[in-house]
């Protein structure tokens, strides 16, 4: 196996008996194969019932299954200590502030010393921007906080791998693009291999350096966000890709800075890390047909015209 391989899913199926005499057994997961590289997002996406969240149950040890995981070569047959799972619903103890709760996954190890968990559980606390409420209590918070302590409690550990069933699910638009945010530069700073289950494919293409797309416990397709959009292996992935939000969504995967081009132009700035779906919203907006590109530090990366864009949202 190749050393850049993380999690290795070969032929996982499973099977849920029959709740009644009489009903047929289901059947969940269809032999799906499923390759995550070291320090990787990958987004997991389809309908209800497609059977993504009982793949992530299997890959944290939750579930029986017939087939096999590895996570470093290493076949799992339950709960690993080097990853983490975070789930939809915030699953927080009531009586436990902020600081005990996110505490909680190093008790659970038993394998971290003491004299680091004050540390860890600051710098979690402080990564998903909690520092100011880590002495409240579950019902001093909002559900996104729930869910953001959640996520510190997972970080605490510092997992090889975390796995994610639909953490945002619950959020606002606002609070839940900043979690994303959050997300990425968690995976920046500590290289954590990632896979995200999702119902949305924006925040798939968002997230994902490689997204899967299910559908009756079969793996449809499993590429690169601009294939996926440009060459569907099946109908059903062009609609889950949605024809109609294609080009847009085309756009999103490249940044301003990216598509920039030498020369100047008159007003402000649009970001470098601005996407160029957001790029081309703002001068439409501006009613303009050209921006000068500007990095954070105030570095210029060139200018962006409409026509460059709309050059970038199509196939080829």
């Amino acid at each position: 196996m190749s050393g850049d391989v993380k999690i290795q899913f070969s032929g996982v199926s499973k099977t849920f008996a029959a709740r009644r005499r009489g009903q047929d057994d289901v059947e969940v997961l269809d032999g799906v194969d499923l390759t995550v590289r070291n320090n990787e997002i990958v987004c997991v996406i389809g309908p209800s019932g497609c059977g993504k969240s009982t793949l992530m149950n299997c890959a944290a040890g939750l579930e029986e299954f017939d087939g096999s995981i590895t996570i470093n070569g290493r076949e799992i047959t339950g709960p690993e200590p080097e990853v983490a799972v975070v789930f939809q619903a915030a699953t927080l103890l009531p009586w436990r502030n902020v600081r005990r709760n996110t505490c909680y996954g190093l008790e659970l190890r038993g394998d971290i010393p003491k004299s680091e968990w004050a540390g860890r559980i600051d710098e979690a606390v402080r990564m998903v921007g909690l520092s100011h409420a880590i002495d409240r209590y579950p019902r001093q918070l909002s559900g996104g906080m729930q869910q953001r302590v959640n996520i510190a409690r997972a970080l605490a550990v510092k997992p090889e791998v975390l796995l994610m069933d639909e953490p945002f699910g619950a959020l606002d638009p606002i609070i839940r693009a900043k979690a994303q945010e959050d997300l990425l530069d968690i995976q920046r700073r500590f290289g954590t291999t990632i896979v995200l289950v999702t119902h949305d494919m924006d925040e798939a293409f968002r997230l994902g350096q490689r997204v899967a797309v299910m559908s009756h416990g079969c793996m449809l397709q499993y590429d690169r966000p601009a294939v996926l959009l440009t060459r569907p292996a099946d109908p059903f992935v062009s609609r889950m890709t949605g024809i109609a939000d294609r080009a847009m969504r085309l756009l999103s995967l490249t940044t301003a800075g990216e598509a920039a081009v030498p020369g100047s132009a008159d007003g402000p700035a649009i970001p470098a890390s601005a996407s160029l779906r957001d790029a081309l919203s703002e001068l439409v907006w501006r009613g303009v047909e050209s921006a000068p590109v500007m990095q954070r530090d105030g570095t210029s990366c060139g200018r962006l015209t409409v026509a460059t864009i709309l050059a970038r949202g199509r196939p080829g």
